[in-house]
């Protein structure tokens, strides 16, 4: 479904941040920051290490969403001579703030990576580092990692480089007002050069049998008047700034298979029975996947806004699962994985472009600069390495806990009081084990729920049909539905 503002009125901000404040403890949340982290995040943003070589020259953009402090990366592309082009890509050098053992360390072992609420979000460092002294805000001289990544006329890579830079960013855009820049054909060169180069890498995705999947997500606004739902589309500008985060997160990964250490995201190649069930699901919403049409193909000619291709693609998120990281470290007896590839990405990769917002891309980071430089990685990083996947593990469970319970608790506020009202919806999901009971999205409000059949009848999936609300409570964030 295309994005949607919810013409109902919104939930009340005081109730809904106090129950936030009460998963927060619940869920055994850090919010306050130990003295010892504030005095050292102090110290170290008032004498960071800065490298040696300089990249102020270059003139580097950050894209963010609106309001923005914490931002990791910064872009400048050119034409190359003789063809092709360049990316700069500088990476916040988190490690230049951070000292190893010391109590900011520790704390973002524990913390893991940022969460995002509706009330307020819960870094992974101190504002002082995060949204201040190591962020690529524009006009600062920032310590960064900066990747030179040459590619050829159609966006393959020839030669990857890396290396700690001073850098100096210029310009703070957002997403949509990049596309209404291309859009308008109003784009200055370097947006141009993002959008030219963003495609011609979705091509070489598509030329590996890689695939992102176009499903729309579901996200809570604040407004002056509480909080609404909204199911937010991707624009094509952001797919093409994820593409120069995957680029450098697949150099990165080539650059440590080639040393032996290091630290990649994996995924696994789905097995053939969950291919075939998705071939089921594709005959029932009447998709159209002609014998002999790989996946990716599929994917890619299905429009998201149509329901019964969303309902389809609801469907194959289930293949995405299984992601995780694996640290290796050859000298040391710990092996690289057997299949080191991301199944969705059809290559290895790494994740190494988020340092402020995630735990385990400055070990990633420290490791890529080193072998880089054909130095030894730091004993520190290499230490930490067998450790990190666990971390990583847990902190994404509790990362899609809170996103979860989020959006349930907010559901719920929204709708509550409303008990006994008809919907519109789209089934989306069905219980495999239970197929009169599904999921089911509404157009309006912005809500995903659990659709309770009548016992008898099997949810009709990808099919439009009426529902009434039988239970939104905030107490339990529970919201239940059942076919009119």
């Amino acid at each position: 479904m295309p994005r949607r503002k919810l013409s109902v009125k919104a939930a009340d901000s005081a109730r809904i941040n106090a129950e936030l404040a009460e998963l927060r403890t619940r869920l055994e949340i850090r919010v306050e920051w130990p003295a010892e982290v504030l005095a050292e995040a102090e110290a170290a943003a008032g004498s960071p290490r800065m490298p040696d070589h300089d990249g102020t020259d270059l003139p580097l953009f950050t894209v963010d969403p609106p309001g923005s402090r914490d931002l990791d990366q910064a872009i400048h592309l050119a034409h190359r001579p003789g063809g092709g082009y360049r990316v700069h890509y500088a990476i916040a050098d988190v490690a230049a703030f951070v000292r190893p053992g010391g109590a900011i360390d520790a704390e973002a072992r524990r913390r893991v990576e940022t969460l995002y609420l509706p009330d307020r979000r819960i870094p992974l460092h101190p504002a002082r580092i995060s949204e201040d002294a190591a962020s690529l805000l524009p006009g600062e001289l920032r310590p960064a990692l900066l990747w030179q990544i040459d590619l050829d006329a159609d966006g393959a890579v020839l030669l990857a480089d890396l290396r700690r830079a001073r850098v100096r960013s210029r310009r703070r855009l957002d997403y949509a007002g990049v596309q209404r820049a291309v859009d308008s054909g109003g784009a200055d060169e370097q947006l141009a050069l993002l959008a030219t180069v963003g495609r011609l890498r979705e091509q070489q995705e598509q030329a590996r049998g890689g695939i992102s999947l176009p499903v729309p997500e579901q996200e809570i606004e604040e407004t002056p008047h509480g909080y609404r739902l909204a199911y937010r589309a991707q624009l094509p500008a952001d797919g093409w700034n994820a593409q120069i985060s995957l680029l450098t997160g697949m150099a990165a990964a080539e650059l440590m298979l080639d040393a032996g250490v290091g630290l990649l995201r994996t995924l696994p190649a789905a097995p053939e029975s969950a291919y075939a069930r998705l071939r089921r699901v594709a005959h029932a919403l009447k998709v159209d996947w002609p014998p002999g049409t790989p996946y990716p193909d599929l994917i890619r000619s299905l429009d998201p806004q149509v329901p019964l291709n969303a309902a389809f693609l609801n469907e194959c998120t289930g293949l995405l699962r299984g992601a995780g990281y694996h640290a290796f470290d050859e000298t040391h007896g710990l092996p690289a994985p057997a299949d080191p590839g991301h199944a969705a990405l059809a290559t290895p990769y790494a994740h190494c472009t988020a340092p402020l917002r995630r735990l385990g891309d400055r070990f990633a980071q420290e490791v890529c600069v080193a072998v880089a430089a054909g130095e030894d990685v730091p004993d520190w990083a290499r230490a930490a390495l067998p450790a990190v996947p666990a971390l990583m593990a847990g902190g994404d469970r509790r990362a899609a806990e809170v996103d979860r319970a989020c959006i349930d608790l907010v559901e719920a506020e929204l709708l509550h009081g409303r008990e006994g009202e008809a919907f519109d919806a789209v089934v989306i999901d069905i219980d495999d084990r239970k197929p009169v009971n599904g999921t089911v999205q509404l157009r309006e409000p912005a809500v995903r729920a659990k659709c309770d059949g009548d016992g008898v009848a099997r949810m009709p999936l990808g099919e439009l049909i009426r529902v009434r609300l039988t239970v939104a409570d905030p107490a339990t964030r529970t919201v239940r539905f059942a076919p009119v």
